[in-house]
């Protein structure tokens, strides 16, 4: 239980935002409301919720004025929403131009695309290598001529330095995309995406991963069931058996008359999810490789080869936010960390940066705790009012255009696509975050009048796991579309 007691809408911080700051001045539209609207305390008291566990406040981004808010300035668990944090900082630190560099070097003797020797691959930390843009750096080898590989693959994933952590520590599930580590040469988010199908015609159930590196075996011991898809006849099970995480086994039973399942998984570790797949697109591209894998940091008389250049930051705050990655969050944070303060990067290198930021920016966020950046956290408290404070030197800053498009919009992408579909095109612009006991929305509505104001919604309590949370921040969201 999260929820903390009441506190007076208007607060010393509060008070002190209202009525001290020079810079309040502004149309009577802006007028702050004294109470909280009756249709907001309606749908909290409707949702079960104590008005204690609910936390909000709307500002005018221009002049700072706090219009109406409730337990402002009490920390709450922010779930995703404070990946806001992390990319704005990262956007303002690293500008929205940033790019991270995946290196091919050579060692050895190299000729007529025969390498006689090994291929270093070195990982730059970025954090959207997909299997198409894996591909693309496969593709680049082979346009440069090289064919033949005859020693090892060295992967080089150095340029992070990272404890070792428990993926399991935060729920208890290891191989859930959303529980993956960071490394510095992460492939496709170290995921295989699995479609479990009967075949009515072989008698059988067909496993088929993608993609299918050689390096992890599947054991598919589910049996093909006759009559109808319910019961025992419609359950499948998946372990994974081995602590390398390269061997999984199908087990149960599976009607002819079930559809196709299809789910994703994290498997294998980061080197060899890489090294598995690109020794699989590396034949598939016609080249020739019969070595091992290693894991080491380059040496001194490995020669560069190729270079391999990720999406911009501005692209990948984007996806960042709109699809709550929190793989990519957690890199942001430590490449600030590595920018900042030099390689490997470390999480307290990267602890570290955010701190230098926030104090240069005087955010007044010495008290937040932004653990790993992603919200994937346990520790993580902060207020409403400083997440809008945040928000408000976004929308104040040069990169503010790139900021408030990785956000997404209601009733059209990301994590509100199916959300708040009635609100106009355009006009909802927020973060969501949600884990157990969690609710949370962030960023920018444009009301009626054209304007646009700052939203900051968090509900802490146990009634946000059934949805509890989200007519509240609808309810926010229709008020300022009405009356702003």
């Amino acid at each position: 239980m999260l929820e903390r007691p009441l506190k007076p809408l208007l607060t010393s911080t509060l008070y002190a935002l209202l009525v001290f700051a020079p810079s309040l001045a502004s149309s009577a539209s802006d007028e702050p409301v004294s109470a909280t609207p009756l249709d907001i305390t309606q749908t909290i008291a409707a949702q079960r919720l104590p008005a204690s566990a609910v936390s909000f406040a709307v500002m005018n981004p221009t002049t700072g004025r706090i219009l109406i808010a409730q337990n402002a300035d009490t920390p709450r668990s922010p779930a995703s929403t404070v990946k806001i944090l992390t990319s704005f900082a990262a956007l303002d630190q690293l500008g929205p131009a940033y790019t991270w560099h995946t290196r091919a070097l050579t060692r050895g003797e190299l000729q007529d695309g025969v390498l006689d020797g090994d291929l270093v691959i070195q990982g730059g930390g970025d954090p959207y290598m997909t299997m198409e843009r894996w591909w693309g750096f496969v593709h680049a080898l082979r346009t440069k001529g090289l064919k033949d590989i005859r020693g090892d693959i060295i992967v080089d994933n150095s340029a992070f330095s990272l404890p070792v952590q428990d993926p399991s520590s935060f729920d208890g599930r290891p191989n859930r995309s959303y529980n993956v580590l960071p490394d510095a040469l992460m492939v496709n988010f170290q995921s295989i995406e699995f479609s479990i199908a009967p075949d009515r015609s072989a008698h059988s159930v067909k496993v088929i991963a993608d993609p299918a590196p050689p390096n992890l075996f599947i054991d598919n011991r589910i049996r093909f069931a006759a009559g109808r898809c319910r019961g025992a006849a419609s359950r499948v099970d998946m372990k994974v058996t081995s602590e390398a995480w390269d061997r999984v086994v199908f087990s149960g039973a599976l009607s002819a008359s079930c559809g196709e399942r299809a789910f994703s998984r994290v498997l294998l570790k980061p080197a060899q999810y890489a090294f598995g797949t690109f020794e699989n697109l590396w034949h598939e591209q016609g080249g020739h490789f019969g070595g091992t894998l290693r894991v080491e940091p380059t040496s001194g008389e490995a020669r560069p080869f190729a270079e391999f250049d990720s999406l911009s930051l501005a692209e990948i705050i984007r996806l960042t936010n709109k699809h709550s990655s929190n793989l990519m969050a957690r890199h942001l944070l430590l490449t600030m960390g590595k920018e900042r303060f030099g390689a490997p990067a470390t999480p307290e290198k990267a602890l570290a940066a955010f701190g230098a930021w926030s104090d240069a920016r005087r955010l007044a966020l010495q008290d937040v705790d932004i653990d790993n950046g992603s919200g994937l956290s346990r520790s993580t408290r902060i207020s409403a009012l400083q997440m809008a404070a945040v928000l408000r030197a976004a929308y104040e800053s040069p990169y503010a255009p790139e900021f408030m498009a990785s956000l997404p919009l209601a009733g059209l992408d990301g994590t509100l696509r199916s959300r708040m579909k009635e609100a106009p095109p355009g006009a909802v612009r927020l973060k969501t975050g949600h884990i157990d006991a969690v609710s949370a929305v962030a960023g920018y509505v444009t009301g009626a009048s054209g304007k646009t104001y700052i939203l900051v919604s968090l509900v802490n309590h146990m009634r946000a796991d059934f949805g509890a949370g989200e007519p509240v921040h609808a309810a926010l969201v229709d008020w300022i579309l009405a009356n702003l």
